[in-house]
């Protein structure tokens, strides 16, 4: 397209990934620090992580299930993580039968247990199957915890802990999203000597 200057761009999007990226450290460290501690109580006592969201999101949830039950930086035991977003015929029928807003919070009542862990994945925080999902996780004493962006939206207050990454450019959530579960993943192969 005549006028798109591709360099310009590209030094715009650099900077500000760089800009959200340390905003992002300097306001979700401790979070996370507390996120890897329950993540790592509940699979040492035989409990699991579950990961939801949609979207991007959804490909998220399934990229850090797959880390963890299959490995991240190197061989060891496997680790209890599903994705609640991948049995295209649960998502279907609850859809269909129950309604979207049901899709999460259906499959956390079915397979979550007093202990485990739900990780809620959303840039906008105000996904009504998502906030259905985190308060499924809640009345059955699973902790909720979630991956947020911008104000956190409906999160806030659902989740715990809730890790906001303070900008609502969706892309430059998503990438922190991705960043702060892959070091969930790493410290949590560490945090119980997997590695």
């Amino acid at each position: 397209m005549a006028g798109f200057d591709l360099d310009d761009y590209l030094t715009r999007a650099f900077a500000e990934h760089d800009e959200v990226f340390h905003a992002t450290q300097s306001v979700a460290r401790v979070g996370l620090a507390v996120l890897v501690e329950r993540c790592a109580e509940t699979l040492s006592h035989g409990g699991k992580l579950m990961f939801f969201g949609n979207g991007g999101s959804a490909a998220d949830a399934q990229h850090l299930a797959t880390e963890l039950t299959v490995r991240f930086s190197q061989d060891r035991a496997p680790l209890a993580a599903l994705a609640l977003t991948t049995d295209s015929s649960a998502l279907t029928a609850i859809g269909n039968d129950l309604g979207f807003t049901q899709l999460f919070a259906r499959q956390i009542q079915a397979l979550g247990r007093p202990g485990d862990v739900a990780i809620a994945i959303s840039t906008s925080g105000r996904s009504a199957n998502v906030i259905e999902g985190l308060k499924a996780a809640r009345a059955l004493e699973i902790t909720a915890a979630g991956l947020g962006g911008g104000d956190g939206g409906d999160m806030v207050g659902l989740a715990d802990p809730l890790l906001i990454v303070p900008s609502t450019n969706t892309a430059r959530v998503q990438e922190m999203h991705i960043m702060l579960g892959q070091m969930l993943c790493g410290a949590l192969e560490q945090r119980l000597g997997l590695v």
